[in-house]
């Protein structure tokens, strides 16, 4: 097992009204608050009504930047900087999911250091300091909630790229699962898979770290238990929580410690680029992609997807064959798309995808991928 340290400086408060302790957090943080939100259902459903509300109970001014989309983009990013630096704010909330969530991250890196938020992300710059960070989840899927990664799409360059920093872990985040009830079943399936993505990633980094493996078999045997429950039963409370803290794990470094790398994030990096060109869901690119990725990959790493496979289903004498088998009957049962045509894009499309990946050379940080593999993998797309 590899040295590590163990870090997470997130406070988090998990369950039912945690958002009543909201104006109690933030008593010293400052005046002015900028709050990002998505593009409408928050304020929809009544969440933003109770969040503004706390927010003015803790006696803040609240400047609002809204309209972030999913697969966020540098160009909210940036706008919202202008709005944070307009105003001079003093700490940010970032109330919804993970676009928005990583959208704040940002826009407090470039604001508290007065860098341009591209400039960060391509590691030209480093931010060292940073403003009180809020995150309140409304949709359970990326485990941005309690890490110090985002992630953001330039279109202006054809990239979607990852930034982590330990200067971007929320102070303090909040998760009622209450808040995720209104979710609907497709997007509830996006998240799901991403919750698993997340978890394979961590496996396949390198290292012997037997612990952190059974963590991450625990983590996806857990959500392929609630998954298909939760897809007929969208209102369910206990479910929801299930899921919410699912993700959360996913992503909060339990399944990393002793491991070569903080995961692969090969799949990830290809995924990315079909979001990029298509923005199309992230959650649907990887139950498409890694399946894709694992037959290909099947001549470097055999033994290790025969090892998952056996923590996921107890036969020791498993096949990788058998094992992404295994991850495709479970896509296909919560309804995520496995095959590329069922995005709705054709054999053209793939060709796009296959040119684009042979300029920006997505790779894994333990599996590295050339030219060969990329033809592989679109092969089994």
């Amino acid at each position: 097992m590899e040295n590590f340290t163990a870090y997470n400086p997130t406070k988090l408060h998990f369950g039912k009204n945690v958002i009543e302790q909201l104006p109690e957090t933030i008593a010293s943080y400052g005046q002015k608050v900028l709050l990002l939100t998505g593009k409408g259902s928050v304020k929809k459903y009544g969440y933003y009504d109770q969040v503004v509300k706390k927010l003015q109970d803790a006696g803040k001014t609240v400047i609002e930047f809204s309209g972030i989309k999913p697969n966020p983009t540098l160009v909210d990013a940036e706008k919202a900087v202008q709005l944070a630096q307009t105003h001079q704010i003093d700490f940010i909330v970032a109330l919804g999911g993970g676009s928005v969530i990583d959208t704040a991250k940002m826009v407090n890196m470039a604001y508290a250091n007065d860098l341009p938020v591209w400039d960060i992300m391509k590691h030209k710059v480093e931010p060292r300091l940073k403003k009180s960070l809020i995150a309140i989840l409304t949709l359970a899927a990326t485990g941005t909630e309690m890490n110090g990664a985002a992630v953001l799409q330039n279109h202006q360059t054809q990239e979607k790229i990852g930034y982590f920093s330990t200067l971007m872990y929320p102070e303090v985040s909040f998760l009622d699962p209450s808040y995720t009830l209104t979710v609907p079943k497709n997007q509830t399936v996006n998240g799901i898979v991403d919750l698993i993505a997340h978890s394979l990633e961590a496996f396949f980094s390198g290292g012997f770290a037997p612990l952190s493996d059974r963590f991450v078999a625990a983590n996806i045997l857990e959500t392929m238990d609630y998954a298909p429950k939760l897809c007929l039963d969208l209102k369910n409370y206990d479910l929801r929580a299930r899921m919410m803290w699912t993700a959360t794990v996913a992503e909060n470094g339990t399944t990393m410690h002793g491991r070569t790398t903080s995961g692969d994030w090969g799949t990830h990096a290809l995924a990315h680029h079909i979001s990029l060109l298509w923005d199309t869901p992230h959650g649907q690119t990887l139950s498409v992609v890694f399946p894709a990725w694992l037959k290909a990959m099947s001549y470097k790493i055999e033994a290790r997807i025969k090892a998952l496979g056996s923590l996921l289903t107890g036969e020791k004498n498993i096949s990788a064959s058998e094992t992404i088998l295994f991850l495709e009957k479970f896509f296909e049962q919560i309804g995520a798309p496995i095959r590329f045509k069922a995005l709705g894009l054709n054999e053209r499309d793939k060709q796009k995808l296959l040119d684009l990946w042979l300029i920006n050379r997505p790779s894994g940080l333990n599996i590295e991928l050339s030219p060969k593999d990329y033809q592989q993998i679109i092969s089994f797309l």
